[in-house]
């Protein structure tokens, strides 16, 4: 069946009906205005909503199986008032739509679009989300998906005031995929969560491309973090897969992990990073596998307290740093005899097997020493300093514990996700952004 809300002469609402070969659910189009919430409580669950184009008066609440689409140029305009599109019920599906304009509350969780806890198997998919204060916020809707969505969030004077692209708050199941999303404060933020996948979306101009906490046998891969403070930022979540993301050109880390722990991070790439390529606190029990870190200060900022995390068979490249290690246990990063590759390794290989002939020492006791106190580099180009580094190179035995790797690569694994190259210029979020 299909519907055509129009208006009689007083000013309500009517439906006239027009049968279709469908007897069994309804299209029902909608016209720009204030008739989208008439239009809803007169439809019955699995109807469809056509909205024509032109502004539609929101904020609205779907509290039954709808679907709402929208022909080109339909917009659903929250007024800044609570969440332009609340849904309160299972299996509602969102599409094709413009949706501005959000509350401006994160105590009354104003969203673009807002998934409470009963809207279970939600669909937002390839909608146009501008101006809201959180892009979709899947509060407990499990598994929701959400994609293909271009979001360009509402940016607060102070940072903080700002929500996030996409939050999602304890909703098992729920994917979030192939999204565009920028502005505001985090790109994807999760939170109390588990059995999610966060899948090829692009996130650009935020804080943090992607935020998890305490939220545990997840996936994240396929994702593209550009000129963000930070692109990867992991925190009390174990057991996830974090596989094949592109962090370039981020501003502080590439990748964090803070008591993170029994987690595989393999084939992911931070390129032309900013202060750390990676940042591991408290992590354990990781496996970093074939993983290409370039262009940071610091390649790896490695903390004592982490243990049993393995590396092998990852590229540092033209790190100013590759490794900072402050502790005196001994960390061999290789396995079954493959290390990693290092671009600053001078080494040779008489055999031809691929493997260095000598163990690598990416630090040394000048370098312990200036990480303790940091007044020390104004000795750094002394007589005595340099006699110290060259009696470490003749007598291994005078390194001090740290990392070493003792079957190094002579030549860089291939990593697909190192060969990316952003299409669009580069921000400069320093600047925009502030610290």
């Amino acid at each position: 069946m299909r519907y055509r809300l129009g208006l009689v002469p007083a000013t309500c609402a009517v439906c006239c009906v027009v049968l279709t070969a469908s007897a069994y659910a309804a299209r029902i189009d909608v016209p720009a205005g204030d008739h989208i919430r008439t239009a809803v409580a007169a439809a019955a669950a699995g109807d469809v909503l056509i909205l024509e184009s032109g502004v539609h008066d929101g904020p609205v609440v779907i509290d039954r199986a709808l679907s709402l689409e929208g022909n080109p140029g339909a917009i659903i305009d929250g007024h800044s008032q609570a969440s332009t599109i609340e849904i309160a019920a299972p299996n509602v599906s969102i599409r094709h739509l413009s949706i501005r304009n959000s509350g401006r509350s994160l105590a009354q969780m104003d969203a673009g679009v807002f998934l409470s806890q009963v809207a279970t198997d939600a669909v937002v998919e390839d909608n146009e989300l501008t101006d809201n204060l959180v892009g979709v916020w899947v509060h407990g809707a499990s598994g929701a998906i959400v994609r293909a969505n271009r979001i360009a969030g509402w940016a607060a004077r102070n940072l903080n005031d700002s929500g996030n692209g996409i939050y999602v708050w304890n909703a098992p199941g729920a994917q979030i995929i192939d999204n565009d999303i920028t502005g505001g404060r985090d790109g994807i933020f999760t939170n109390a969560s588990r059995n999610n996948v966060f899948r090829g979306n692009r996130i650009h101009g935020v804080r943090f491309a992607v935020h998890y906490m305490y939220t545990q046998d997840s996936e994240i891969s396929d994702n593209v973090s550009v000129g963000n403070h930070a692109g990867f930022v992991i925190m009390y979540s174990p057991h996830l897969t974090v596989r094949n993301n592109i962090s370039d050109g981020d501003r502080d880390h590439g990748m964090l992990f803070n008591f993170a722990n029994g987690s595989l991070i393999e084939g992911n790439a931070v390129l032309h990073g900013g202060d750390q390529c990676v940042f591991i606190y408290n992590a354990n029990k990781n496996r970093f596998v074939g993983n290409w870190f370039e262009g940071c200060r610091i390649g790896i900022h490695f903390t004592a307290g982490s243990e049993g995390n393995v590396m092998t068979g990852n590229a540092f490249v033209g790190n100013k740093t590759q490794v900072m290690y402050v502790g005196t246990r001994d960390l061999d990063w290789s396995e079954h005899g493959r290390g990693n590759y290092w671009s600053d390794n001078p080494a040779f290989d008489l055999n031809g097997d691929g493997i260095a002939d000598t163990a690598y020492h990416p630090n040394d006791l000048v370098d312990q020493v200036v990480w303790r106190y940091p007044a020390a580099k104004l000795l750094l180009n002394s007589p005595a300093v340099q006699l110290v580094r060259w009696a470490q190179s003749a007598f291994p035995n005078l390194h001090p514990g740290g990392v070493i790797d003792s079957a190094p690569l002579m030549r860089p694994p291939y990593v697909p996700a190192a060969h990316y190259r952003d299409p669009s210029p580069r921000p400069v979020l320093a600047a925009r952004l502030g610290p």
